[in-house]
């Protein structure tokens, strides 16, 4: 007795369909799983043999033989618990069902026959339609999740005796059409009310127009400021001013989260720009993902979205490098021994730094006098890397503000405000990039950056000059012509002016030397 079911399983990020086979033959009783197994799936032999019992079924008192293809995948997880029952109950002639065979299958069984949610659920699903499946059985709690893939026939039970008492064509038509979201769930649509708006924000206007240029064409930023001065404080209230992800987008960061099973609402898709903050004792593999079959890390969660990294000079250095290819592929590739694996990391880098230990360095007061030595300041800021940095677009410093500043509220600008302004940046580069491939400034290369970043001949000769003066890389002067693209977008320009070149040049304060910055 033979049957085949299609199960799934994830490889990073992706879901893979895999045939789940079941052969039962005679013999002395035997359950054995092939196919490169790992332990979570072999211990289904136990789950399933259980879970049929209490279920009422009548376990096979024979051999049975499980394969998972292709066998020289990984499988990995407790999702082909279900396939492997269903299959089993088929091939014995214990149930039948029409559409069960063109059906994607997934779902952890408890020894009593319930069934548990599993993470991955929604790149799995997207897989089975790739595939060409259109049917799916899996539990019920992961129901709602996998009707956010359109064009699916969904089928949720709570238990594997819901499954054996359905007779006739209704399971996928019975449990799909009221579970599906509407259209206006699967459409992202702003509905976050941020807490934190910029209009609280007295004073330091360089630093929110250095936000407002980095979220319209999503460029790596970096504050540095001596302790009080508002750095973490403006940088929280980034997410306010970032448009929401669009459909493509949304899928794409719902299926991150949801295969690190960090899905919170399983309704809708992700709407509102991820915001990462990790701690500075981090881990290199919490930071870009890690395991024998790698999980998403940090890059990855904050994918399309803003990666904040507190105090960066606090992270081990060793950790901070990992992030020199993240952020100029746009991609990390981990490599194991059984595969490669390749996570997403497009996203925002915003750090925030002192100047010094002590933070206070070039920062005049009479409660501001720096108490390091000029060796400590420079082994301080040698913890972040000169390659590091220069993949950082724009750094700002952020001073104290004084008394008077934090009385005056006259001419603060909302949150709301500052956010159409981002759009109307964001709408123009879409136009502009339709079919190129990318989508914001900060991407911007090669042949790209040349046919969109011309200067007027005083604009060439000011970016020659300060090219020299302050000794910049060609990284750096890639970065600076991309922020002056922003900075024209912003202000409606379709050519990039000398105005708008100077302000971009003032966003680079780590590019001068520590002498003359502060001495």
């Amino acid at each position: 007795m033979y049957d085949n079911r299609y199960g799934a399983c994830l490889q990073g990020i992706d879901g893979t369909i895999v045939d789940v086979e079941i052969d039962i033959s005679n013999g002395l009783p035997f359950f054995q799983i092939v196919g490169l197994p790992d332990s979570s799936v072999r211990e289904s032999a136990e789950r399933v043999r259980s879970a049929i019992k209490n279920t009422g079924a009548a376990f096979p008192m024979e051999r049975i033989t499980v394969n998972l293809a292709p066998a020289d995948v990984r499988k990995e997880g407790a999702s082909f618990d279900l396939a492997i029952a269903a299959g089993i109950l088929t091939a014995s002639g214990q149930l039948s069902l029409p559409g069960l065979d063109r059906c994607l299958t997934i779902g952890e069984l408890s020894l009593d026959g319930r069934l548990r949610p599993v993470h991955g659920v929604l790149p799995m699903v997207d897989a089975a339609r790739r595939r060409g499946l259109t049917n799916v059985l899996l539990p019920a709690e992961n129901a709602e999740e996998a009707a956010l893939i359109e064009g699916m026939r969904i089928a949720g039970i709570h238990n594997l005796k819901e499954l054996l008492q359905y007779r006739g064509n209704d399971l996928f038509k019975s449990l799909s059409d009221s579970r599906r979201p509407s259209k206006d769930q699967l459409q992202p649509q702003f509905v976050e009310t941020w807490a934190e708006d910029f209009v609280d924000v007295c004073g330091q206007h360089q630093a929110k127009r250095a936000l407002t240029i980095a979220a319209a064409g999503m460029h790596n930023l970096i504050f540095v400021g001596p302790p009080g001065s508002g750095k973490t404080m403006l940088i929280r209230r980034l997410p306010s001013i970032l448009p929401v992800l669009s459909e493509e987008e949304s899928l794409e960061v719902t299926k991150i989260y949801s295969a690190a099973g960090q899905l919170k609402d399983r309704t809708t898709l992700i709407r509102a720009r991820p915001f990462r903050n990790p701690h500075h004792t981090v881990s290199m593999g919490g930071l870009v993902g890690a395991g024998s079959v790698p999980r998403p890390g940090e890059v990855s969660l904050a994918h399309r979205g803003v990666l904040f990294l507190d105090e960066l000079p606090e992270f081990p250095r060793n950790v901070l490098e990992v992030l020199r290819q993240p952020i100029e592929d746009r991609r990390v590739t981990i490599s194991r021994a059984k595969a490669v694996f390749t996570f997403p990391t497009h996203f925002m880098l915003a750090g925030s730094m002192n100047p010094c230990p002590c933070g206070f360095y070039g920062f005049s007061g009479p409660a501001a006098a720096c108490s390091c030595s000029l060796p400590q300041v420079q082994r301080y800021r040698s913890r972040i890397s000169g390659p590091l940095l220069d993949r950082i677009d724009i750094h700002v410093e952020v001073p104290r503000i004084d008394f008077d500043s934090m009385k005056r509220t006259e001419g603060n600008v909302s949150s709301e405000q500052i956010r159409q302004s981002v759009e109307c940046a964001m709408l123009l580069q879409a136009e502009r990039y339709a079919g190129k491939g990318i989508r914001f400034n900060g991407e911007l290369s090669g042949r790209l950056l040349r046919e969109y970043c011309r200067l007027p001949p005083d604009g060439d000769k000011l970016l020659a000059e300060s090219f020299e003066a302050l000794s910049l890389s060609v990284r750096a002067h890639d970065r600076i012509l991309k922020i002056a693209r922003t900075i024209a977008d912003l202000d409606g320009s379709g050519a990039i002016r000398t105005a708008h070149l100077a302000e971009a040049l003032q966003y680079r304060c780590l590019d001068r030397s520590m002498e003359d910055k502060f001495g």
